[in-house]
């Protein structure tokens, strides 16, 4: 088929690498502009962009497709059978969607209805889901409202992160868009209606979602580490320095101490709400380095009965 492909970051690269390898002929790649990045702001491209560039793929980054009249030419020009969108990061307006003779198709990481938005792996982990997978769809003028294609499901380790998770849904998204756009080219393809009353919001990921809360249960706390990890990170304060928290264990012990308080220091174990606690196994003290919880004792000493603060 011929396809213009609109994505932006990691996510989207395995979709884009399975279209080429089906043989399919993507005419162009869209994707958002180059951004600064480093301590240094030097302009990067996406990585889509970068993946586009390997092919030999025209890319094109307009920096909206709302009211852009020079970008709806573009896309008309290409004459394509299909839209594929993949983490593109922008709503499609109505104009664009209605170019393509088969429609615009979408993947998107979760079990649709459920977790609609921009952060569904984030929120499913935050929210102690065991389940989740990845939706092809119609898209539509909504926000991931359109006609369910195909699904495909993953479980979610207790362990897993958002990161890691990340790498699993999108080559699952990828398998399932070669599915999906398989079934129609053959005419076999079939549409269910979203059930909106089942739907619930996977909205952005803010830094005030980092401060963590002692007072919470042991297995709260680990879905946001887990969660917010690679960013925005959950940390708690260590002297006058934010402690990022990246990787973590509910602790089997139970205890009555003081939410916050340091249970022991192999591992650092701290005192959660619910009498329950939890094992520290990665941090990063601001200003420094990732490292395990053990090496981080060697160099800053805890003692047992100290407490930390959210």
């Amino acid at each position: 088929m011929k396809v213009v492909f609109m994505g932006t970051p990691e996510f989207a690269v395995l979709s884009l690498n399975r279209l080429v390898s089906d043989g399919h002929d993507v005419v162009m790649v869209v994707t958002q502009e180059d951004k600064p990045k480093g301590r240094k702001f030097v302009m990067t491209p996406p990585p889509v962009k970068q993946c586009a560039v390997s092919y030999g793929i025209d890319v094109y980054q307009p920096n909206t497709l709302k009211n852009n009249p020079q970008a709806l030419e573009r896309l008309c020009e290409c004459d394509a059978d299909v839209f594929v969108v993949v983490a593109f990061g922008r709503l499609l307006p109505p104009e664009v969607l209605a170019l393509p003779k088969f429609g615009c198709i979408n993947v998107h990481a979760s079990l649709l209805p459920k977790y609609r938005g921009a952060a569904p792996i984030q929120w499913a982990i935050l929210n102690g889901e065991t389940q989740t997978g990845v939706t092809t769809m119609y898209m539509d003028e909504g926000l991931d409202t359109g006609d369910i294609l195909l699904k495909r499901s993953v479980t979610i380790p207790p362990g897993m992160t958002a990161q890691e998770l990340s790498v699993v849904l999108a080559d699952e998204g990828a398998i399932a868009l070669s599915k999906t756009l398989d079934c129609l080219e053959k005419g076999t393809i079939e549409r269910q209606k979203q059930d909106d009353s089942a739907s619930s919001y996977a909205p952005i990921l803010t830094r005030d979602l980092s401060p963590i809360d002692w007072l919470r249960s042991a297995n709260e706390i680990h879905n946001q580490v887990r969660g917010l990890n690679p960013w925005p990170s959950a940390h708690t304060t260590f002297g006058t320095k934010k402690l990022k928290i990246h990787r973590s264990h509910p602790d089997d012990c139970s205890c009555d101490a003081l939410a916050g308080t340091v249970l022991k220091t192999s591992p650092l174990t701290i005192a959660c709400g619910n009498n329950t606690a939890l094992q520290l196994l990665e941090v990063q003290l601001e200003g420094a380095k990732k490292m395990s919880s053990d090496l981080f004792l060697l160099g800053h000493p805890i003692a047992v009965g100290s407490c930390f603060v959210g």
